[in-house]
């Protein structure tokens, strides 16, 4: 595993345990379509959350809510249309942004988290910021 993805999924793991946390039923990781990917799908209440992680170094130019353009939002918007025709769900979407911010080195710690609710709409735009 390369240093990136071991942040990445460092990343991944520390959002999905906030998410379990807070009362969330955790329903795949890494859902991939030829249209996209999600990092994490979550079920909260009557929402399906749609969770877009973003794992960054402290200091990085880019936020990782930054990170998240126009088209990487599409991408998303088209796996998860994919995902609720695949499964026939009743569950409103919500799209959220995750962004973990960790030390450098062999051994990254996560330094800090943000978590988005709501970040952006169907249509891509952001609805918080």
């Amino acid at each position: 595993m390369t240093d990136k993805e071991r942040k990445g999924r460092l990343g991944e793991d520390y959002t999905a345990d906030f998410l379990i946390k807070k009362g969330c039923k955790i329903i795949a990781r890494n859902y991939r379509k030829p249209c996209g990917e999600i990092d994490i799908l979550a079920e909260s209440g009557d929402k399906l959350l749609i969770v877009e992680v973003k794992t960054r170094k402290a200091n990085s130019l880019v936020s990782g809510v930054e990170a998240v353009g126009y088209r990487k939002k599409g991408r998303i918007i088209a796996a998860a249309e994919c995902y609720f025709a695949d499964n026939g769900l009743e569950l409103q979407p919500r799209y959220d942004i995750a962004e973990v911010t960790v030390t450098s080195g062999d051994e990254p710690r996560i330094i800090d988290f943000k978590y988005y609710k709501d970040a952006f709409d169907t249509t891509g735009y952001e609805t918080q910021f």
